[in-house]
């Protein structure tokens, strides 16, 4: 039963991330391409060739979608009268604000701050001063992601939250990048709400219901 349980994590965690399951299909594709070529040298090839090809999609598409994200620093930060979110029944509802996007307060690991939501951005990326307030930690391989920026190639530091809570949504272990070209502006991308039972936008208004309505947040 518990290695059932195990399986089904692990399938519920790559379903949340493309990227990576695109990843290790490659790496699976090209060591069997591999040993493939020892019997059938041209199944082989192909297969090698497949893999490597896909590996330089995760690669390249996790660049793009990095550098996406700093495309949101030249936004002007909400300003302090940016409509509220608000909690009803199991909805957590957030109104357009001014500028033509979403703003939402939340705290990360228990820290006030606010975030832009992008349904465009695959991952969600936080600021430097974000990262350091809140004691988000690094990936513990390091791992790092090259990204472009109006002053240049950064690099992006992959890490995990631990929490972050929000209107009655609450994300736990949830990946981000930690990106100086991002500025003072936070944002959640897709692999925060890929987790929810649904999302849409009504009336200008973006309403999101979690799959397990958490106590609201005083945000």
């Amino acid at each position: 039963m518990a290695d059932t349980m195990d399986l089904g994590q692990l399938i519920e965690f790559l379903r949340e991330q493309p990227l990576l399951s695109l990843a290790i299909v490659a790496i699976f594709i090209t060591v069997a391409g591999g040993m493939a070529r020892r019997s059938v040298p041209m199944l082989g090839r192909v297969m090698q060739g497949a893999g490597n090809l896909g590996l330089l999609a995760a690669l390249l598409l996790t660049i793009a979608q990095v550098t996406r994200l700093t495309t949101s620093s030249d936004l002007a930060l909400p300003q302090l009268g940016m409509p509220k979110q608000t909690v009803t029944g199991v909805e957590t509802r957030i109104p357009i604000s001014s500028d033509g996007h979403f703003w939402l307060s939340a705290t990360v690991n228990g820290v006030p701050t606010r975030f832009l939501i992008d349904t465009g951005a695959t991952l969600t990326a936080i600021s430097e001063r974000t990262a350091l307030e809140a004691q988000v930690p690094q990936s513990a391989m390091g791992q790092t992601v090259a990204m472009r920026t109006a002053n240049g190639a950064i690099r992006a530091e992959l890490a995990s939250i631990g929490e972050l809570r929000f209107g009655n949504v609450v994300a736990r272990d949830l990946d981000t990048v930690v990106a100086p070209g991002l500025g003072e502006t936070n944002v959640i991308g897709m692999n925060l709400l890929s987790r929810l039972k649904g999302w849409r936008v009504e009336d200008n208004t973006l309403i999101l219901v979690p799959n397990n309505p958490q106590q609201p947040s005083l945000n």
